[in-house]
């Protein structure tokens, strides 16, 4: 089974879309195995936006990540890296399809509801700045 990273950004906390977006997931049939909420410190956010340091929208890009509360969550599945990227949406939700998360409540390129993780070697950087071994539920784990 695949793992992916997918963050409910601090708009769609906000905004109230929590519930909608983890429906859609599980309704896709994926499996919630991690989840919680935080305000993630910069230095977090650094690492998770490590690719676009060099970028003009970087900054912006860590002040709004890190303005309020965001949800976490690792979610289970057979391809889950693909369904659920292509689930989200174009970065640019004038871009976005209708019936993706993006399409249907993304706001601008900046508020744009979700972050998914693009490929297996992002999904196993990305995880593990979220979440220790200790708080994925595994079939295995006694807790």
């Amino acid at each position: 089974m695949e793992r992916t990273l997918l963050l409910i950004k601090p708009d769609g906390v906000r905004r109230g879309l929590v519930g909608e977006v983890l429906r859609r997931l599980e309704r896709r049939g994926f499996r919630l195995v991690g989840l919680k909420m935080v305000q993630i410190p910069r230095s977090v956010a650094e690492r998770h936006y490590i690719d676009h340091r060099d970028k003009g929208f970087y900054e912006n890009l860590l002040s709004f990540i890190t303005s309020g509360a965001l949800v976490a969550a690792v979610i289970q599945g057979e391809g889950a890296i693909q369904v659920v990227r292509q689930m989200t949406g174009a970065t640019d939700p004038r871009n976005a399809q209708p019936g993706t998360l993006r399409g249907d409540f993304a706001l601008s390129i900046t508020e744009n509801v979700v972050h998914a993780s693009d490929n297996p070697e992002k999904a196993e950087y990305e995880i593990p700045l979220f979440f220790t071994p200790s708080e994925i539920y595994t079939d295995e784990s006694t807790n």
